[in-house]
């Protein structure tokens, strides 16, 4: 579904992405992980047209959506979990649903009753502004927010942020539920656990490229690789 090829993006003089390549096929989940400072966020906000690429293609079932502005790559099918969430703190949640559900409308199966199935955390919570809900159930109202718009691609930038592990469960058995449900997703992790319990596929970036590829079941049998790539144990 999504091809990414020579990718190169950055801020004012600096160059961040060295030329990405990146594959996901439709209806899969890749994990991307990477240490800080990698460029991971400035890919995912280079596919989402929030940055734009000096060089290099992206290109979502054919389309060509390199350099394109982020209205028209979210028109075209990609939706934004964002790291940090970036909910209207004043509005309900009833009102951030029925916002994401008019660009969605008509284009997809996702509606509000499917998504208050899948969060029903969210459904005990309809009158609450965003500013009154808990970090963890902000992070599920941004996730129904990307769904309502009924997107071919979701991406996922840190979802397990600043979340308490029994909260991060939660978003993982979220994740898996789109995942169920066919939703391709590119997911942005420094939490293994998650990544690995959602991922079909890991890839790992370093200094703006990525540097391996992997089953994900793969990567979790070779310790070693994790160790060289990402620091860890």
């Amino acid at each position: 579904m999504l091809e990414v090829r020579g990718l190169r993006s950055g801020y004012k003089r600096s160059t961040v992405l060295q030329g990405v390549d990146l594959d996901v096929p439709d209806g899969r989940v890749v994990g991307l992980l990477g240490r800080n400072g990698v460029g991971k966020t400035t890919l995912i906000h280079t596919l989402m047209g929030l940055v734009t690429p000096s060089a290099g293609s992206v290109h979502l079932d054919g389309a060509d959506l390199t350099g394109r502005r982020p209205d028209v790559v979210a028109r075209a099918g990609v939706a934004l979990v964002p790291q940090g969430r970036r909910v209207w703190a004043p509005l309900t949640v009833t009102e951030h649903l029925a916002l994401a559900a008019r660009r969605g409308r008509g284009r997809g199966p996702w509606d509000v009753p499917r998504v208050i199935a899948l969060l029903p955390r969210l459904g005990e919570r309809l009158r609450h502004t965003a500013g009154q809900l808990s970090g963890g159930e902000q992070q599920m109202l941004a996730i129904a927010r990307a769904l309502l718009t009924n997107p071919r691609l979701v991406l996922m930038d840190e979802p397990s942020d600043g979340l308490a592990p029994a909260v991060v469960d939660l978003i993982g058995e979220a994740v898996a539920g789109m995942k169920a449900e066919g939703v391709t997703l590119v997911v942005v992790e420094q939490d293994l656990h998650l990544a690995f319990a959602v991922a079909d596929e890991i890839a790992v970036m370093d200094k703006g490229r990525v540097v391996h590829r992997s089953p994900t079941l793969e990567f979790r049998s070779d310790s070693s690789v994790a160790a060289a790539l990402l620091g860890v144990a």
